[in-house]
């Protein structure tokens, strides 16, 4: 998918889950603000009317009880005189439901329906109510049965206009409206911006990690801001400065095992062409001497092969140890007579006194052995003549052996990377770089831990320590 169209189909998936929420809950909120207004302001009108409701029918019972003036005459004064004509009108209906008596002085027309007083006539609480037009008109009416028994009066009707109260709940509605429009448009604007402060740096990232697979280990990105977007941009440029430096890594491995397999197999095709030519009656010092290196740059080719297999079962974890009881000093001391002649040869000083302890531990002696061998070849091979390698192995805290050299030592620099898998501080000196790593492993796999001390131009202390095996033959 193209990295815009990621990007809007991010956009959108966000906007529809966060705006589309905010939207729905304005609307809502809109609905109910209007619903309340309006409740509000009809209630207020109702509540009017019926108070003012009460305030007559009082005062007709007490017209009612006063012989000394004619009722009708007191009702007609009554409705004339209504003080809140203004506001609302008054009706006064007779039993025939005739509108007898009103505020304005105009009669309703004669055919108009009330159906506020059939539902008052038809309620036990004696009150009805209708909210409806009259003509062209939007009016409230509320009657009320009248308390006192008489054939002149059978209910009273009061009735209010709701335009102007309807003109202020659509202003009132309008202003939420606006309201609501305007938190939209609010959000709807912060949210794109902070999308846009997250969905451009993002589609930097995927482009900086689209180049970075592609092989471009220098691209950066520059984080602009301390957050966890700044630090996802610090955690890709550290991964492309790893993978920067693990592919030059490579690359000095494959340059390496590729010039030290070519230097044997360079003298076995020599010397197998040498004695080739010799033809069927070959010198036998020269032959001697030809089979001596054939048979030397074989047994390094094998062991560089070998120690490729080993690094590769443990990459994928199939390099399996075999478990059985084993003094670790007698295989220390096979490693150590291993090199004896060879330190002779290249004129350095092997220093081993062989302890009389034993040191009983768990594990697999070829591997143990082979821990020992590859740590005193890295001894020699960075040593020079006149050089000295003292191994030194004591009881402390379970078996250790320390193989000190007094050679090339390591750079301070080169010193945390020398177990890392390919790696190699000399490249000038023979090997493979990943012999260290596998000796590291095994070691691990046998409960113990490897350890390296150097100082440039000064040596290097390798400490091995094993756990010593219990009387069972368990760690």
């Amino acid at each position: 998918m193209p990295e815009k169209k990621r990007m809007k189909t991010i956009t959108k998936r966000w906007l529809f889950n966060s705006f589309g929420v905010v939207l729905v809950i304005v609307i809502v909120m809109v609905i109910a603000i209007s619903f309340s207004v309006r409740s509000y302001y009809y209630n207020g009108a109702r509540q009017f009317l019926l108070s003012r409701s009460d305030a007559v029918a009082t005062l007709l019972e007490s017209y009612s009880k006063d012989s000394s003036a004619d009722f009708s005459i007191q009702l007609r004064r009554l409705v004339e005189d209504y003080e809140y004509k203004d506001r609302s009108e008054l009706m006064a209906i007779d039993g025939e439901k005739r509108v007898i008596i009103t505020s304005s002085g105009f009669e309703p027309e004669k055919d108009q329906e009330m159906p506020d007083y059939d539902r008052a006539y038809s309620s036990q609480t004696g009150v009805g109510e209708f909210i409806g037009y009259v003509g062209s008109e939007k009016v409230m009416a509320v009657t009320v049965m009248s308390r006192i028994i008489s054939d002149d009066l059978s209910a009273m009707r009061y009735v209010v206009s709701l335009t102007r109260i309807d003109q202020q709940i659509r202003t009132l509605i309008l202003f939420a409206c606006l309201l609501g429009l305007a938190i939209i448009l609010f959000v709807l604007y912060s949210s794109l911006y902070f999308i846009n402060s997250i969905i451009i740096p993002i589609g930097e990232v995927g482009q900086t990690a689209k180049q970075i697979a592609q092989g471009d280990f220098d691209v950066r990105l520059t984080p602009e801001k301390d957050d966890e977007i700044g630090e996802l941009c610090a955690s890709i440029n550290n991964m492309a400065e790893e993978l920067s430096n693990a592919e030059q890594v490579k690359n000095d491995f494959i340059s390496s095992v590729s010039h030290e397999l070519r230097t044997p197999l360079t003298a076995i095709r020599g010397w197998g062409e040498t004695l080739m030519g010799m033809g069927s009656a070959p010198d036998p010092e020269t032959f001697q001497k030809g089979m001596y290196v054939i048979m030397d740059e074989t047994e390094r080719l094998s062991s560089m092969v070998e120690e490729l297999l080993d690094f590769s079962r443990m990459q994928s974890g199939r390099l399996v140890m075999a478990q059985e009881r084993l003094d670790a000093v007698a295989e220390l001391s096979d490693a150590v007579l291993l090199f004896t002649e060879r330190a002779r040869q290249e004129q350095k000083t092997l220093i081993y006194e062989e302890p009389e302890f034993f040191a009983p531990v768990l594990g697999d002696h070829n591997r143990l052995r082979q821990v020992f061998v590859n740590v005193l070849d890295n001894a020699l091979k960075y040593s020079d003549a006149g050089d000295s390698v003292t191994v030194t192995p004591e009881l402390a805290a379970g078996f250790r052996v320390t193989v000190a050299d007094t050679g090339c030592g390591i750079s301070r620099e080169d010193l945390p990377m020398v177990k890392t898998r390919f790696y190699k501080g000399h490249t000038t000196r023979r090997g493979s770089g990943i012999g260290l790593a596998v000796a590291d492993e095994i070691i691990r796999m046998h409960g113990g831990t490897l350890e390296l001390d150097s100082e440039k131009d000064k040596g290097t202390a390798v400490t091995i320590t094993l756990p010593l095996a219990g009387k069972e033959g368990t760690n």
